[in-house]
């Protein structure tokens, strides 16, 4: 289950995606629009502003805008960014690998081997699903499923 900080995070980004090219947005039309916390949003946009995601402008005319395109965000960089490894196990992670507690064979872990599946089946689509992919028309979206 992804974080409500994640949600929050994916809905800022959203709303960023849909402004014109160049045009920003301030934090406090983002969180009426979207219902987000302000100094929630704030902490939100600051994290990805540092990873150069977003960019702020200052000034009476300031405020938010995408520093890379939509097209180029994709759902799983920024569900790494805010909550961390998507891995439903340790032994999984690409991040933050370590070996599960009482595992003496990963390669004949039975748990694993299914979980392998479920994470590699949900990394395909969260790194191959992007911004631009979630608000594009449904029909034309090119949103990877699993057969």
């Amino acid at each position: 289950m992804i974080s409500q900080k994640a949600q929050y995070a994916f809905r800022a980004l959203l709303a960023l995606a849909r402004l014109d090219d160049d045009e920003v947005s301030m934090i406090s039309d983002i969180a009426s629009s979207q219902n987000i916390p302000k100094k929630f949003l704030e902490q939100i946009l600051l994290d990805l502003k540092r990873h150069g995601i977003v960019q702020s402008r200052r000034g009476k005319m300031g405020g938010y805008l995408l520093l890379k395109g939509a097209n180029e965000i994709t759902f799983g960089e920024v569900l790494r960014i805010i909550d961390g490894p998507i891995a439903p196990l340790p032994c999984l992670s690409k991040m933050a690998y370590r070996k599960c507690d009482g595992c003496d064979d990963e390669e004949a872990c039975e748990i694993r081997k299914v979980f392998a599946k479920v994470t590699d089946a949900t990394r395909k689509i969260l790194d191959n699903t992007t911004i631009a992919d979630a608000i594009a028309d449904p029909e034309k979206a090119d949103i990877p499923l699993i057969a």
